[in-house]
């Protein structure tokens, strides 16, 4: 591809900033259009398997990202209420070695502006704020960015990296609203000072239960846990993460729950508290036009059991980079990006929405026999960690 081309990205969020910085390293022209008036980033804690973490390394913050995540051990299963390990992810020295990366939890801000600061080292004028997205126009010869403010952008590839309510799939694919899930999921975090003395091992715990279940690990060098539940609820579906819920329903949903559960409820702010639904999609095989595209969670929405949609946001920048170096043709290195990442995205998502029947069982023995049938560390070790954005063969 002629390095030459304009390239708009709708969306300044991690998969956005993400794909600008593998361009921009590359000699692309690229701008970056934002809705909001300054680069920032809300919400907790993510986590990034050894995939995510090559990319990282790739566009040179590696070092950055060592600084303030934390390495878990491992994911360890647990029984909602004895605290009965029932299934166990190795983790830390073992993730490096099988995949070639380490394995980490962020806070997503953190991330966010680490990725914010190495695309303004590489551009410092590329990102456009106060720029919200609405439609495109496109013709033979280019495509035009609409801007809610009535501006107009020229270019010659889009890029809508604009998430679950994305103004650039509505064009491409129809309007759709996202698929309600019937759960909600709960955000809170607390700095492990209120917490008694070894609390908790650096793990990422997941306590499983009766139609809901809870994820808890460390976030900034062990100073902060993170604490998300996911609950069946057939009522809430605002999703926004900013909206904060009653304290006492938290307290509610959870009663009955180990002891450690209860600590972290207790002792998390009770004005902040957040709530939020969980949407996502069907997967869909049509990302894209002769010069535009979806990318994260525009083309592939996920649930989060499987900790993965950050990280399907940051290989789609890597490969859809090399697509384009690939093919002198706009439309040919597009569809080229989506038949290589449409099977696996795929797979993630149906894989993520099974996993919450499998967290959300009844009893001890359907849990046991359920993790007993699913081997998730076989799974996990097998594909979704071997995977290399950088290096996978593309057809």
């Amino acid at each position: 591809m002629d390095k030459s081309v304009k390239i708009l990205i709708a969306g300044a969020g991690i998969g956005g900033l993400t794909t600008a910085a593998c361009l921009l390293q590359e000699g692309y022209n690229v701008e970056i259009y934002e809705q909001a008036p300054e680069l920032g980033e809300i919400g907790a804690g993510i986590q990034c398997s050894a995939p995510a973490v090559k990319v990282f390394k790739h566009i040179g913050i590696a070092d950055k990202i060592d600084k303030v995540g934390v390495k878990p051990k491992a994911f360890e299963f647990k029984l909602f209420d004895t605290g009965e390990l029932l299934h166990k992810v190795p983790l830390a020295e073992q993730h490096l070695q099988m995949h070639g990366a380490a394995y980490y939890h962020i806070h997503r801000s953190d991330l966010h502006k680490i990725l914010a600061d190495r695309v303004l080292a590489l551009n410092p004028d590329c990102v456009f704020l106060n720029a919200a997205v609405t439609g495109f126009d496109e013709t033979e010869n280019g495509i035009t960015l609409k801007l809610s403010d009535g501006r107009a952008v020229e270019g010659d590839i889009l890029i809508g990296a604009d998430g679950i309510k994305s103004a650039v799939r509505d064009q491409i694919t129809g309007k759709t609203p996202p698929d309600y899930t019937g759960q909600v999921a709960w955000r809170a975090t607390l700095p492990t000072s209120r917490l008694p003395e070894d609390f908790m091992d650096i793990i990422s715990a997941i306590w499983c239960g009766p139609k809901k279940h809870a994820v808890i690990y460390y976030l900034r060098s062990g100073e902060v846990l993170n604490f998300v539940a996911c609950v069946e609820n057939v009522h809430w579906q605002e999703e926004s993460w900013t909206i904060k819920a009653d304290w006492q329903e938290l307290k509610d949903d959870f009663a009955g729950w180990h002891d450690d559960i209860q600590t972290i409820i207790d002792n998390v702010d009770k004005d902040q508290c957040y709530r939020w639904a969980l949407n996502n999609r069907k997967p869909i095989d049509n990302w894209r036009t002769d010069r535009a595209v979806l990318m994260g969670d525009a083309a592939h929405a996920t649930l989060p059991y499987m900790a993965s949609g950050a990280v399907m946001a940051i290989e789609d920048a890597a490969v859809l980079t090399r697509a384009l170096n690939q093919n002198d043709d706009i439309a040919e290195a597009l569809d080229m990006f989506q038949r290589n990442r449409f099977e696996r995205t795929a797979k993630i998502v149906t894989g993520s929405t099974e996993l919450g029947d499998l967290y959300h069982l009844t009893t001890r023995q359907e849990f046991e026999e359920g993790f007993e049938r699913r081997n998730v560390a076989k799974e996990r070790n097998e594909w979704l960690y071997a995977y290399d954005p950088l290096t996978v063969g593309l057809l």
